[in-house]
């Protein structure tokens, strides 16, 4: 026992030797920070909190916004900033308008730079830190600005002055609920801060610290000194906003400077005598930042397959349509409209295949997140439960669509585009009551209204009286998607639908209460005396009769607004939102309707159901629930369906396709599809955009689905935009590519779409591309292996001699070819016989087109006789050549055809090739009337003579304006 009691002392002893030892090696080392940093000084990189800091900072800022993903993700703010207008103001002058009217007309003002903003000021004092007010109502570039003066102070390119900047979001801040230190508050933010010695508030080192306070309007800070208390200590905790006033008051930290950043409705929330120098952002003053902001965005574009040149005449384009047109310039003052347009036409020209997908209505809805995401308006104050007040706030996005959208709803369906003061007043006033709408009102149209909303451009270039002023959307497109907003999110409902909803809430609230009691009561009173309380159920499923009726009513707005009789000539729709971009270049329609057509509307409802729309709406404080988007798509099929029974011009069709594909339901897709066997887009102007959207349209279809034709004829394809098609055309039987810009590298592609085994191609026309004899050899090698062709027209695309010796050699191979065309391939005699020959041998093939070639008489004669039967006991097979409109002396049964082929395509043909050989038909025609003995075949003739007459007359109607302009 003894034993163990001394083992026990002598291991305390050893205890007590090892802690004091231990004391003395911990007394030894330095300070925590002072053995950090001089274990980072022996590697390459010190760990110096401020270098720490620009590299976080530099990471943070740089990252760019989910919306910049709409130009490819490769850009860079250091690439594509574009300095706005920045304006010192006096006092006095802090609530001068945005753009002072007419556009800066008047002396010429001095821009302000941020490092000239933190200049010393006279009076302000030179041991105080300057405190800068830098604001600006929406869209004029506030978070631009910030994020590139941030970015430049991590490179030492500006404000050299400053070793420290810290940002701050007052959004966070004002969400702090316990009180902390400015030092806790920093070190919160950024753990890199948390000691260093420049936040001491020892001496004056705080002179070389810059704070930033983005937003400072959310904060509701309160100046007076009964409410926030005065404090010196950076250590002492405080709430956020106490910390921001003693900042701003100079008692906390005084030689730091302060810049903080606003709406225009704000700049009174700080008191005038604790700001230095006030500064306004006013977005782009010149046409020359306007286009420098353009180049920056369109023209840097390596991912994409547009030419340099094309990207620097689309930007041309844009350039001369602002000078121009000044309701688009005056849009584009403001740098998020430019980004808007920017958007839009990379949308339109830049469309790539294997980009993430994009949609018109998804770039509207970006764009208002991008200036809306997080803003808020003040609806009142709430009681909190520690017996603090606290402000209810409301969507301010959802305040715009009740508003403004309003205005935009009537605007669209009373067709009209501009709207007075009266008409303002009353849609977007409305009837406010309280003093907190009032207030509302008095926020939004200062900060919000001139966003959307623009004064009209005087005809005569004079400012208008007050009371003619009218005012129009700084994008015509926005209105069209604020009213489709406005009715998707059920506004529109009439005070009955509205008055059945809220009773149906009550009384549905009440009979589950009853409902509870009377399942109670049951059990002692028989349930049939209680049988009355069960009407009180009925209300509700009432009013989801009423809520079915009013989607139904949305969808059968769409369909009706999308197949509008008075719009079924315009140009589609996308053409439209690039002529309102670029400008109607080329010779001007005579007469131009003064009635704007609405046909995004409908578009726009569709592609504010897709649901990531919905998911970004909702981020703006405006929510569209799946039920509706389901009531709406089942009424939707049945209008469309509807509609598409009758004959639509190739325009519409287009738009349907574009609204589908807005849509991105690829059941509601297929559904639609299974009811149209023909899509015919001949004369449409086909763009990378129009190619995608065709061939996801028709991608969401089965693989079995065939189109029974798909007319592209004049649709200006070319090779690369082929390559686009690929899904479509395998989607259907008859594809007619006529009249196009093919050439020879397109018949690769169309040789591996004969041979691709998903496709089924039966008719194939090629009619007037500039295929030439190389590409022409190219397509004729794949036809031996091909099984499913029918019928080829090779019509005007450069056959020759060789061409049609080629095909004739290999006819033979591909059996189920029944009809052939090579007219208008300068095809002589010989190799027509050949040709001829080779399909009397073939076992399916009935018809061959040889018209409009240079054949000789005889050479007819003889063409025509080789296609008779040879077997003439009946075992031969006849083949009908088609090389005129006769038939040795009798009239050729496809007379009409050639002739209508002929009169169709006389204004882009060789006017004297084909005067020549119209001329020899008229000489054929005389010489088979002469051999007729029955007078009534002599009058057919005679018929078929006046109509290739009246072809020649045409001809020549057509030619004599065109003589008149060349000789000018």
């Amino acid at each position: 026992m003894y034993k163990s009691v001394n083992l026990q002392c002598e291991l305390l002893g050893q205890l007590k030797v090892l802690r004091w030892s231990w004391r003395r090696r911990v007394e030894v080392l330095p300070p925590p920070a002072v053995y950090t940093r001089a274990l980072c000084s022996r590697s390459h990189d010190p760990a110096d909190p401020i270098e720490v800091h620009k590299r976080k900072l530099e990471l943070w800022f740089s990252h760019l916004p989910q919306e910049e993903k709409q130009f490819g993700g490769y850009f860079f703010p250091e690439t594509m900033h574009v300095d706005p207008l920045i304006l010192e103001r006096e006092p006095a002058e802090k609530r001068t308008p945005l753009i002072p009217s007419p556009l800066l007309q008047g002396p010429p003002v001095t821009a302000r730079t941020m490092e000239q903003l933190f200049e010393p000021v006279a009076d302000w004092g030179g041991a105080r830190g300057l405190n800068v007010m830098l604001y600006g109502a929406v869209g004029t570039g506030k978070t631009t600005v910030v994020r590139k003066l941030v970015l430049d102070w991590c490179a030492g390119a500006t404000l050299t002055q400053f070793k420290l900047l810290v940002p701050f979001s007052c959004e966070d801040l004002s969400q702090l609920t316990r009180a902390s230190s400015l030092q806790d508050m920093v070190g919160r933010k950024y753990l890199h801060l948390r000691r260093i010695p420049l936040l001491s508030g020892e001496g004056n080192q705080a002179k070389e610290v810059l704070f930033l306070f983005n937003g400072i309007e959310k904060m509701k800070l309160n100046f007076r000194i009964g409410n926030t208390e005065l404090c010196s200590d950076p250590s002492e905790a405080l709430s956020s906003g106490a910390v921001v006033v003693n900042l701003l008051r100079k008692y906390l930290l005084p030689e730091a400077s302060i810049l903080v950043t606003t709406r225009l409705s704000a700049v009174e929330s700080i008191p005038q005598k604790y700001v230095a120098r006030y500064a306004q952002i006013c977005g782009f003053d010149s046409a020359e930042r306007q286009r420098a902001y353009f180049t920056s965005r369109l023209l840097q574009q390596p991912s994409t397959g547009v030419a340099q040149p094309n990207r620097e005449a689309l930007i041309e384009l844009l350039y001369l349509n602002l000078q121009r047109e000044s309701r688009l310039a005056q849009a584009c003052f403001l740098p998020a409209y430019c980004w808007l347009t920017c958007a839009t036409l990379h949308f339109l020209h830049f469309t790539d295949a294997q980009a993430p997908i994009r949609t018109f209505t998804g770039i509207y809805t970006s764009f208002l997140r991008l200036n809306f995401g997080g803003e808020v308006l003040g609806a009142g104050a709430a009681a909190r439960a520690d017996g603090s007040v606290q402000e209810r706030q409301g969507s301010l996005m959802l305040y715009v669509v009740r508003t403004v959208g309003k205005l935009a709803f009537d605007g669209v369906t009373n067709k009209r585009t501009s709207f007075s003061e009266s008409e303002l007043e009353q849609w977007v006033g409305g009837k406010t009551k309280t003093d907190e709408e009032l207030r509302q009102l008095a926020v939004f149209r200062t900060d919000v209204l001139d966003f959307f909303l623009v004064p009209c451009p005087s005809k005569d270039g004079q400012e208008q009286d007050a009371d003619e002023r009218r005012y129009t959307f700084a994008v015509p497109a926005m209105q069209e998607y604020l009213a489709a907003l406005y009715v998707v999110l059920g506004e529109n409902k009439t005070a009955v639908e509205k008055l059945t909803r809220q009773v149906s809430v009550a009384i549905g609230q009440v009979s589950e209460e009853v409902g509870s009691m009377v399942v109670v009561l049951s059990k002692f009173i028989p349930l049939r005396i209680f049988a009355v309380f069960n009407l009180l159920k009925l209300f509700p499923k009432l009013y989801e009769r009423v809520q079915s009726h009013n989607q139904g009513r949305i969808a059968r707005t769409l369909a009706s607004e999308m197949f509008r009789n008075e719009d079924s000539f315009n140009e589609d729709v996308l053409d439209q939102v690039e002529q309102g971009l670029l400008g109607l270049h080329g010779p001007q329609p005579e007469k131009q309707d003064e009635r704007k057509p609405f046909e995004l509307y409908p578009i726009f409802m569709g592609g504010l159901l897709h649901y990531d729309n919905r998911v970004l709406l909702q981020q703006l404080g405006c929510s569209i629930k799946s039920t509706t988007v389901s009531q709406i798509t089942r009424a939707l099929r049945k209008y469309l369906v509807r509609e598409l029974n009758k004959p639509q011009p190739p325009e519409e069709l287009m738009d349907l396709l574009v609204l589908l594909y807005e849509f991105q339901n690829p059941r509601l897709t297929v559904e639609i599809l299974a009811t149209i066997r023909t899509i015919r887009l001949c004369n449409v102007r086909m763009t990378p955009l129009k190619c995608f959207v065709l061939s996801s349209v028709l991608s969401c279809s089965p693989a079995s689905y065939r189109l029974e034709e798909l007319n592209m004829s004049s649709c200006y394809l070319t090779h690369d935009l082929l390559e686009m098609l690929w899904p479509a055309f395998r989607h259907t039987h008859n594809l007619n590519l006529q009249f196009n810009s093919l050439g020879p590298e397109s018949c690769i592609f169309l040789s591996d779409l004969l041979l691709d085994p998903k496709s089924d191609i039966r008719s194939l026309q090629l009619c007037d591309n500039p295929l030439q004899e190389s590409g022409v050899r190219t397509l004729l090698e794949a036809l031996p292996k091909d099984q499913s062709l029918r019928h080829l027209s090779l019509m005007h695309t450069g056959l020759g001699d060789a061409g049609a010796r080629q095909l004739a050699s290999i006819l033979h191979h591909h059996a189920r070819l029944q009809e052939l065309n090579v007219a208008y391939n300068n095809i002589g005699d010989s190799a027509a016989m050949t040709l001829v020959d080779a399909c009397r041998e073939h076992p399916n093939l009935h018809t061959v087109h040889l018209y409009l070639n240079p054949l000789s008489n005889v050479g007819k004669q003889s063409l025509y006789v080789r296609g008779l039967p040879t077997d003439h006991g009946g075992t031969g097979r006849r083949v009908q050549v088609l090389a005129s409109v006769t038939e040795g002396s009798d009239l050729s049964e496809s007379w009409h055809p050639i002739l209508s082929v002929i009169t169709e395509n006389a204004s882009t043909w060789d006017s004297q090739r084909v005067r020549e050989q119209l001329e020899v038909f008229l000489r054929d025609l005389e010489w088979g009337r002469q051999q007729q003995p029955s007078w009534w075949k002599r009058m057919h003739f005679r018929k078929v003579e006046k109509g290739v007459r009246e072809v020649l007359q045409r001809m020549d109607k057509d030619a004599a304006p065109k003589s008149r302009r060349n000789a000018k």
